[in-house]
């Protein structure tokens, strides 16, 4: 009888080191894939940052360009925002659920890596 009860605390003790050993497992492989994501996220954050900051002043020398060949700078700001409005309408209804699911599937690649 005693010897079943050695058996069984050898068991529930092993038992017990597998559940801590699993735990942390378990905790060490979200560490992991989160720095991925975050690790892949920053670049392509700088990087958006840099293309607005670009884009931005693309824009500006666009809508003051147009506005003096006008003869009047407001009008080149209306047309370049014309411009977007159109851009965003047409990127809305005709490409929205085509770039939900690229960005979908591109997040979940990198959870899943």
């Amino acid at each position: 009888m005693a010897d079943n009860v050695n058996m069984f605390e050898a068991l529930y003790e092993k038992a017990v080191d597998y559940a801590k050993t699993s735990f942390e497992l378990n905790k060490l492989k979200a560490i992991e894939k989160t720095a991925d994501v975050v690790s892949s996220f920053i670049p392509h954050t700088v990087v958006f940052v840099l293309i607005s900051f670009f884009v931005l002043s693309l824009n500006l020398g666009m809508a003051y360009w147009i506005g003096d060949m006008l003869d009047n700078v407001a009008y080149g700001f209306f047309i370049v925002a014309g411009f977007y409005c159109i851009a965003g309408l047409v990127t809305h209804f005709i490409f929205h659920e085509r770039l939900k699911r690229f960005f979908g599937n591109y997040f979940l690649k990198l959870l899943f890596k």
